[in-house]
């Protein structure tokens, strides 16, 4: 009996986890819509190179970076509800601006100026929602949960990015892209009722709250991991379309569906491996099947050897961001939770945000064949990072022992 009692509280806490992690499904859902569509509607219809392509669509993670230190702010604040309704406010904004730009694309200049204003306010809109939604199921479910939320969180988001790129290519392939857009706008509206029914949480704790600065130097060390093993992800989302038209291989997106699909899985066979293992060795053992996965793709012969590279580095990544999340939230004190989660996310909104013109500019300058061999060795940047994270979380534990 209190075996079966126990389990019906773990799921009831992973339902409540779930009932705010779906509030990052509706915010990625609209990103995920245009994700396989923009880079093709951008170097094809208006006639942009791959630099500006990169660009454009890396000037939505340029923005997130900038809006990660605001929302902490506001979450450690005034609780997480705030930032979630202006995310989604963004995003029913971002669905108009789309509509317009793809009704404007006779003038590429007026059309492209309209999809960088849109890419900010998703930009706008991924910051405020990034972490919201994981601060708001941990001050429902208590800290011990954290890895679980962050996990969760996770699910929720890339599941949402791999039935959105494919819906996005189908849609804008049968309907046409003004219904992207349409769509954006309905489920922004969705999040944002939704949002406003939850109640509003905050946190009570009475101890100081560092500076946002002073925070992020403190996440920093776990962060640069995450921002090296996000390259890869950033160069699947952003360039496997251009890449498939390169090899002249048809449907791109759903290398984006199985990169998802295998996070998502991971996400849910792994979540309680980073309590039993340690994060930062869960991390180490992620970015080495994530090097295997862009080493795979970077010499298939064949889209299926390519889609199976894709799974794998789905996979390898998927256990990334919680596993150095949860050491990087550790760090902080209770007042400064949803700065240090802020701060945190910054990284992989860095990754993303520079792998858009970075591996844009190596396309450019050596050929579509050297993008994913160049993801590949920052990757593995990655695996050093780790390395000597874990030796230094070693030589303090000595230290420690010594002194005492």
């Amino acid at each position: 009996m209190l075996s079966k009692s126990l389990q019906k509280t773990a799921l009831d806490y992973r339902f409540q986890i779930a009932s705010y992690a779906i509030l990052t499904f509706y915010g990625y859902f609209t990103i995920g819509l245009s994700l396989a569509v923009l880079p093709i509607f951008i170097h094809e219809t208006l006639g942009y190179n791959t630099i500006i392509a990169g660009a454009v669509i890396g000037s939505q993670y340029i923005m997130t970076f900038f809006m990660r230190a605001y929302a902490g702010t506001i979450v450690d604040k005034r609780g997480p509800k705030p930032a979630v309704i202006i995310s989604m406010i963004c995003f029913m904004i971002t669905g108009i601006l789309l509509w317009a730009a793809f009704y404007t694309s006779a003038s590429p200049l007026l059309s492209i100026s309209l999809l960088a204003l849109s890419r900010l306010l998703t930009g706008c809109g991924e910051g405020m929602v990034g972490a919201s939604p994981v601060n708001w199921a941990i001050l429902r479910v208590g800290d011990q949960h954290t890895s679980t939320a962050i996990s969760y969180n996770g699910i929720f988001n890339y599941s949402s990015m791999a039935i959105g790129a494919p819906l996005g290519v189908i849609l804008s392939q049968q309907f046409g892209n003004w219904t992207i857009a349409a769509l954006t706008l309905f489920i922004g509206s969705v999040g944002l009722a939704s949002t406003l029914n939850k109640k509003a949480l905050s946190s009570v704790s009475k101890e100081i709250r560092n500076s946002f600065f002073t925070v992020l130097k403190a996440v920093s060390p776990f962060g640069m991991g995450l921002a090296l093993a996000g390259i890869g992800f950033g160069t699947i989302s952003t360039f496997i379309t251009l890449y498939y038209n390169y090899k002249g291989w048809d449907n791109a997106a759903l290398c984006i569906t199985c990169f998802s699909t295998m996070f998502v899985l991971g996400r849910f066979v792994l979540t309680n491996s980073i309590n039993k293992i340690g994060g930062i060795k869960i991390a180490l053992f992620c970015m080495v099947i994530e090097s295997f996965g862009l080493l795979l793709i970077s010499f298939a012969p064949s889209p299926f050897l390519t889609i199976i590279g894709a799974a794998i580095t789905g996979l390898g990544f998927s256990m990334v961001f919680p596993a150095l999340g949860v050491e990087a939230v550790n760090s902080a004190s209770a007042a400064n939770k949803g700065a240090a989660l802020g701060a945190y996310g910054l990284f992989i909104d860095i990754s993303l945000g520079i792998s858009g013109p970075l591996v844009g500019l190596i396309a450019k300058q050596f050929g579509m064949n050297f993008i994913f061999p160049f993801s590949l060795l920052l990757v593995l940047s990655g695996v050093v990072v780790c390395f000597l994270l874990i030796r230094s979380k070693r030589n303090s534990v000595k230290k420690i022992t010594t002194f005492v």
